[in-house]
C-alpha cells in the first residue's frame, strides 16, 4: 500500500477543517515545503507545491504519519497513570500560572543534565504574542514561566531547528494535547524519517486544554476593540469557566467563554483529549488548590523526572487531587466535540 503524502493530508485534514495547528508536519517535512502563513485565524499550513513523494516519487509520507488528526479521537478522561499528585515549585516562580511545578521539573532537569533543551511556548510580555521557543538554560525557562498555552502557535515546528539544526538529543517538549498526540504518533511510527525525532525526545509534558484561541481574534478583536484592553495592561490571563483577566494595576475582570466562541480555532472542535493522554506527565491547575499543579504521572519516564526534581529539592508534592473536577471538564470536552 502506497504511503500517503501531503496531498492526502490536505484533503483529509486541512480542507475538512480539523487541523490542530500543532506544527508537526512542518517540522518533519524533509523538503521544508510546509509552513504556516501569518494572519488571523490561520486554519492549516500551506505548501510550496513541492513534495518528494508526489513530485519525484520518492518515498516519504512523514507529514501524514506525524499528524494527530489522521486517526480517530479517543474518549478517555484521565487515561492511565502511575501517580496522581498536587505539586508546586519549592521556590517562587514569577508569572507561574498555578504552582510552577512544570517549570520546576524542567529547570531541575536542565541543571542536572537530564535534558539539553526544552521546546515550549514563550510569550512577549508586552503584546502577549506567543511563539515557539527552544530553551537551554533554567534561568531562561523560569523567565517565560506562566506563558499561556491557550493562544495558538504551531509549537512543534521548532522541533526541526532543535533536532536537525541544533542536534539536540535530549529534548523535553511541553505542549497541549494535540501536540502530545503528534509526538505519540512520531514515537510509534515505522516511518524512517520520523526516527531522528522520536530518538531525540526524552520527555513529553502535556497541559490540560479545553480549546485554543487564535491570537489575533482574541487580543485584537475581543480585548482591544470590544473591551478596550491593551495587552500590556494585562498581567495574567486564566481560563476556568471564563476568561479571568488580572491587570497590571491590580484590578480584575472577566469575559464569559460564550463571548469567545468566535476566537476558538476551528480544528479544536474535533479534539476530545483534555488531559494529554499520550504524555509522560500531564499537568494543569484543575483538581488542585490555588497555587498548586495537578500532575498525572503516566509512566516510568515521567516518574523519574518528578522524583529527581523532588530529590533535588526543586519540587514539593503530595498525593492526590480532585479527580471528579478533572473528569468533569474532560467529559464536557468529549461531549462538546465528539459530534465533530
Amino acid at each position: 500500500m502506497a504511503q500517503k503524502n501531503y496531498l492526502d493530508l490536505k484533503k483529509e485534514v486541512w480542507e475538512t477543517g480539523i487541523c490542530s495547528g500543532c506544527g508537526a508536519c512542518v517540522a518533519v517535512c524533509p523538503a521544508d515545503a510546509l509552513s504556516f502563513p501569518k494572519g488571523e485565524m490561520v486554519t492549516s499550513p500551506v505548501s510550496s507545491g513541492y513534495c518528494k513523494q508526489a513530485t519525484d516519487s520518492v518515498a516519504c509520507g512523514a507529514c501524514y504519519a506525524a499528524c494527530p488528526r489522521t486517526g480517530p479521537q479517543g474518549e478517555e478522561t484521565l487515561g492511565t497513570y502511575l501517580e496522581l499528585l498536587s505539586a508546586r515549585s519549592a521556590s517562587e516562580v514569577p508569572h507561574a500560572q498555578s504552582g510552577g511545578a512544570v517549570t520546576a521539573i524542567l529547570a531541575h532537569a536542565l541543571d542536572a543534565g537530564l535534558i539539553d533543551a526544552v521546546v515550549t511556548v514563550s510569550e512577549d510580555r508586552f503584546t502577549l504574542k506567543p511563539s515557539s521557543a527552544i530553551i537551554t538554560r533554567s534561568e531562561a525557562l523560569i523567565s517565560v514561566a506562566g506563558s499561556r498555552y491557550s493562544w495558538w502557535v504551531p509549537l512543534l515546528a521548532a522541533l526541526k531547528t532543535a533536532v536537525v539544526e541544533k542536534k539536540y538529543r535530549r529534548i523535553a517538549v511541553v505542549g497541549v494535547p494535540c501536540a502530545v498526540q503528534a509526538l505519540g504518533k512520531i514515537h510509534t511510527s515505522d516511518n524512517d524519517l520520523l526516527v531522528p525525532y522520536a530518538n531525540a525526545i526524552r520527555l513529553v509534558i502535556g497541559l490540560f486544554c479545553t480549546e485554543s484561541f487564535d491570537y489575533s481574534s482574541l487580543i485584537n478583536t475581543q480585548l482591544r476593540v470590544r473591551h478596550n484592553l491593551e495587552p500590556f495592561e494585562i498581567k495574567k490571563l486564566d481560563v476556568k469557566g471564563k476568561l479571568s483577566i488580572e491587570k497590571t494595576d491590580g484590578s480584575t475582570t472577566s469575559i464569559p467563554l460564550a463571548e469567545l466562541e468566535s476566537c476558538i480555532r476551528k480544528g479544536c472542535h474535533s479534539c476530545t483529549d483534555f488531559t494529554a493522554l499520550n504524555a509522560d506527565i500531564s499537568a494543569g491547575s484543575v483538581g488542585s488548590p490555588a497555587g498548586e499543579t495537578t500532575l498525572l504521572v503516566r509512566n516510568a519516564t515521567g516518574k523519574a523526572f518528578v522524583d529527581a526534581a523532588v530529590r533535588g529539592e526543586k519540587l514539593l508534592v503530595k498525593e492526590g487531587a480532585d479527580v471528579p473536577a478533572v473528569e468533569k471538564l474532560a467529559k464536557a470536552k468529549i461531549k462538546k466535540n465528539k459530534k465533530h
